[in-house]
């Protein structure tokens, strides 16, 4: 179709893996390895060549973009992500199959990869954007936009040898993202920056996809990519294990990692050796509005938190208690049947479960501590599970400002408004919509 801007047919790349053969020495001495080179003009080659294994970083991988996409890429270490973000910006040619390309490709991989570590940030500027084909008329354009973007003002005549790996970082970044290529491509390597950069970085990439152009961007960071991101792209082994929506996509990818555990994703915490001597609780499981298990909670969720508890005697009057704190041990929330919700909960004998949900989650990206509990309100513990379980909570952009809320501004997060008596009084507020 016409706005298909990147088509990959059949994509796979080799690798040749060299391994020293068994019973010979991992290290040499140079006469050993002079002796083995002379040896190997008369023999053909050498009695101690290390054996040869062929290593396919990528399968058979086929996938179209469309014009206009922010695609995330994403799997686990060595699934391909680097390996095909390099063949896609021309640094690695593949081994087999086809890829068409429609317009100018921008990439940000590693640290040090584009620019001359002896050239000054001004110019490899220059250089980076004659690479892209433009004049230098459009470079001089977009020249004060990059380096105000990159605040490396100060260090624009230094040569980029010279540069932390922040500052070579933020530079490279600006100069992929205002040089307007068709297709910016982006590795992990934004991980270097601190936070606020990398939110900024994050906020240039959706605003470059709305401008029409194209991302593909790699990152562990399964909250960044789900906001930035509106389609996926989940490797597995060198192959395309799933293409779609990124909901659909990272929904597959965390389910596969949690495949292997003995519990499936969306169960925090299971007790399999449960003492029938004491009361206890025996599993904490997320789930969402339909009673699904989920793997990936987002701020201001809707979100179900099971307790599956055992009581070894009934209790009439019983309660439980959920508190929710940070890492550092600082209490946030706390939740009870009683005295604070002020329902009266009979504890029955053998194992129950009960819900406590919460319509909209009001916390910030981070991890989170759960402690769980039965009482007889106000008067004693029955059990008190201290550290519990985690709550990982991941980004969501509630406020559409492109700076989606974490622990470090503020752990909860509240429906607010702000109003101005500018001539009027005005209030804007945007509505959170849950996916």
């Amino acid at each position: 179709m016409s706005d298909t801007i990147i088509q990959v047919e059949n994509l796979s790349k080799k690798y040749i893996l060299g391994h020293q053969q068994e019973g010979s020495s991992s290290y040499k001495s140079l006469r050993e390895t002079i002796a083995n080179g002379v040896g190997s003009l008369f023999k053909g080659r050498s009695k101690d060549r290390a054996a040869q294994e062929e290593f396919w970083a990528l399968k058979d991988v086929s996938f179209e973009i469309k014009q206009g996409d922010r695609v995330g890429i994403i799997g686990r270490n060595g699934a391909g992500k680097s390996t095909l973000l390099k063949v896609l910006s021309r640094i690695t040619e593949p081994t087999n199959g086809s890829i068409r390309i429609k317009g100018r490709v921008a990439s940000l991989l590693e640290v040090g990869t584009g620019f001359h570590p002896e050239l000054t940030g001004r110019e490899n500027i220059f250089l980076n954007g004659a690479i892209l084909g433009m004049s230098k008329v459009e470079i001089t354009r977009k020249f004060d936009e990059i380096v105000a973007f990159a605040e490396v003002e100060k260090f624009l005549d230094t040569p980029v040898k010279r540069y932390s790996s922040g500052m070579y970082v933020r530079l490279a970044f600006a100069v992929a993202a205002h040089l307007e290529p068709e297709v910016l491509i982006v590795d992990e390597v934004l991980a270097v920056g601190d936070a606020q950069f990398q939110q900024k970085c994050l906020g240039k990439m959706q605003q470059v996809g709305q401008e029409g152009r194209t991302v593909l961007f790699v990152s562990h960071n399964i909250g960044a990519i789900s906001s930035l991101c509106n389609q996926g792209i989940y490797l597995q082994q060198g192959q395309v294990k799933c293409v779609g929506s990124v909901d659909e996509v990272v929904h597959d990818y965390m389910m596969a990692l949690y495949k292997g555990q003995s519990y499936p994703a969306g169960v925090i915490y299971k007790n399999d050796k449960v003492d029938h001597s004491k009361f206890q609780v025996t599993e904490v499981a997320v789930l969402d509005e339909k009673n699904h298990l989920i793997p990936i909670i987002k701020t201001w969720d809707y979100l179900r938190i099971r307790v599956r508890y055992y009581a070894p005697r009934p209790v009439i009057s019983g309660s439980v208690v959920l508190e929710i704190s940070t890492f550092d041990g600082n209490k946030l929330i706390q939740y009870s049947t009683q005295p604070l919700s002020g329902i009266e909960l009979s504890i029955s004998e053998g194992e129950s479960f009960i819900d406590c949900i919460i319509p909209r989650l009001p916390l910030a990206a981070g991890n989170y501590r759960l402690n769980v509990g039965l009482a007889v309100p106000m008067l004693e513990w029955l059990c008190w599970e201290e550290d519990l379980a985690t709550i990982e909570v991941t980004e969501a952009d509630i406020y559409r400002s492109k700076f989606p809320p974490n622990q470090e501004r503020t752990p909860i997060v509240v429906e607010h408004y702000w109003e101005t008596s500018h001539n009027e009084i005005s209030c804007q507020t945007y509505p959170y919509t849950h996916s």
